[in-house]
């Protein structure tokens, strides 16, 4: 038996643009669906929201999204810093990310660094080839990673 585990994000009307951001990021396919596509009637405020969002990548990576009904306020931002070597944040998950060579993580964080915030530039680190951490134009914040690969 196996279990496939997917980061699901949450949003505010932003859903579509971080999907596509990341599908672009990653080299995957969104399928998007909104609340008018299950029956919101037309005119209602949400109807054009993402309510089932998924991207896909040949190379492994996938994630959901979706926009929150009736929120279109940004959530209050967490913010995330490292300190004297240590990650100091208030937010509640970061998403992370793990390839086998600097090579390939840097494809990804060169991605989606675009409009991010740099929490740690992407660099060798005590435990890694290549480790960074940024928060992206959406809010959500990556802990990137070249990992050894696995027996």
């Amino acid at each position: 038996m196996s279990v496939t585990v997917t980061t699901h994000l949450n949003f505010t009307g932003t859903a579509r643009a971080a999907l596509e951001f990341y599908a672009q990021a990653f080299g995957g396919h969104t399928t998007i669906s909104t609340y008018g596509d299950f029956g919101m009637p037309a005119g209602l405020p949400d109807t054009d929201k993402v309510v089932f969002g998924l991207v896909v990548a040949p190379n492994g990576f996938s994630v959901m999204a979706y926009d929150i009904p009736g929120s279109d306020e940004p959530r209050p931002a967490g913010t995330t810093r490292r300190e004297n070597g240590t990650t100091i944040t208030d937010e509640p998950f970061f998403v992370s990310l793990g390839g086998e060579t600097l090579e390939e993580v840097s494809t990804y964080w060169d991605a989606l660094v675009d409009g991010a915030i740099i929490v740690e530039p992407l660099a060798a680190s005590a435990w890694s080839a290549g480790f960074g951490m940024l928060t992206d134009r959406f809010g959500v914040t990556w802990s990137v990673s070249v990992v050894a690969p696995r027996d």
